[in-house]
């Protein structure tokens, strides 16, 4: 294994496996660390999904050094901590502190910070985050249920979640040739995590590069584009690859608020069966879990669709209510039981929507290894799950996807060619 990577949520992690695999490399995900090593050794990249984003700091960072590790026991030769092109975290954490442990960890002098996805029109220039031609905290990510991002300056952010210094590599001196002199001195000015601008792919490719020899990266997926190159993988050939896919009914779980699957659920609703679910359904988890259960058994032919999706208004005044963590881990329990459950009256494909509620969902079935299949839509890929019973799952960020996501995610899901 050359790059071992640490994934804070489930759909970030398929992501960027998806990202390595388009790159060339044979690529592994893992729901969770493993516990045994690395049995095949002609994997080039393993991809650790965890469930940190939104948990205690501590917890967040035991669990990424206990990830870390196991990566360089196991032949990891570059570690990438990979979280969501929108910085999804609070003035407290995560990023910074699971950042700060690894790079003491692998001791290395800094690492790149970079969550920029142009393909998904996240841009960062002059250190400010951008979603399409809007600031991050101007773009609905600031209604974030658990990760309200009010501050677009990634600089900033960072800066409150770590004691390291914050420095910044421009475009202009990536552009203009000057990326390693900036990284030079921001050495000798002990600047630790470089927060580094990116609006196009190319941008990413050269930071990718830039990388070549550290020990640790840090961003969204687009990082990795360029980083199997640097150890001399490349692309295969051929044509659109023949998969097995979930060979069963389909079902669609939705607990992303965003405005991108808010969208979605409107445009998938209306030719198919759904239930929403709401604050006060999660307050009785067995009853909400047997009503919805018995409903998508009922329509089990139908793809149907299960969500606890609700605009923001409602969300502030429900959480206000009830408390914002303890309706997070209701509704989490209602979607993994639901799944699981599913899955047993016969269930195979599954597209969830939301990187909490993806994270619950696949938990719900064990530490597994996931094979990454073809790409959905930008940054989702299909995810196969072997053993018994064999699942095809679509993991995806509440903010990804088209607007027939759903509808094409469970055609997908079927096998066949992509």
């Amino acid at each position: 294994m050359k790059i071992g990577v640490i994934g804070d949520d489930f759909t970030g992690s398929g992501d960027i496996a998806n990202t390595l695999a388009k790159a060339g490399a044979r690529t592994v995900q893992f729901v969770g660390t493993p516990t045994e090593k690395l049995a095949d050794r002609t994997i080039d990249a393993a991809v650790i999904a965890l469930k940190t984003r939104s948990t205690a700091v501590d917890d967040a960072v035991t669990q990424s050094l206990a990830a870390c590790r196991w990566l360089v026991a196991n032949g990891a030769e570059q570690i990438v901590f990979k979280y969501c092109s929108t910085f999804d975290s609070t003035p407290q954490g995560n990023i910074g502190p699971v950042a700060q442990a690894l790079l003491e960890e692998l001791d290395t002098p800094h690492a790149l910070v970079c969550p920029a996805f142009p393909a998904n029109r996240r841009t960062l220039y002059n250190g400010h985050l951008f979603v399409g031609d809007r600031l991050l905290s101007e773009s609905g990510m600031e209604n974030h249920p658990l990760t309200p991002m009010i501050d677009s300056d990634i600089r900033r952010w960072l800066s409150r979640q770590t004691r390291l210094k914050v420095g910044h590599l421009t475009l202009e001196s990536l552009r203009s040739g000057g990326s390693e002199a900036a990284l030079s001195l921001a050495e000798r000015n002990e600047e630790k995590l470089i927060v580094a601008d990116a609006i196009s792919d190319d941008d990413l490719v050269a930071l990718g590069r830039l990388a070549k020899s550290h020990r640790l990266v840090t961003g969204g997926s687009g990082i990795a584009m360029a980083l199997p190159g640097n150890f001399g993988i490349s692309p295969t050939g051929g044509g659109r690859r023949r998969f097995a896919g979930g060979n069963g009914p389909g079902l669609v779980l939705s607990g992303s608020c965003s405005s991108a699957t808010r969208r979605q659920i409107a445009a998938y609703k209306g030719a198919h069966a759904s239930m929403r679910l709401d604050a006060a359904d999660a307050l009785d988890p067995e009853r909400a879990i047997a009503h919805c259960l018995d409903f998508v058994v009922s329509q089990r032919d139908a793809g149907p669709l299960i969500y606890s999706t609700a605009e923001p208004a409602e969300i502030s005044a429900a959480q206000e209510r009830h408390g914002r963590e303890r309706l997070a881990g209701l509704f989490e329990t209602i979607f993994a039981q639901l799944a699981a459950k599913a899955v047993t009256a016969g269930f195979r494909r599954l597209v969830v929507a939301g990187g909490e509620t993806s994270g619950a969902v696949a938990s719900a079935f064990g530490a597994s290894a996931l094979e990454v299949g073809p790409e959905i839509d930008i940054g989702v890929p299909v995810l196969i799950r072997e053993g018994e019973p064999r699942l095809a799952l679509a993991l995806k960020s509440g903010n990804f996807g088209a607007d027939d996501f759903f509808e094409r995610g469970l055609e997908m899901l079927k096998g066949g060619f992509p």
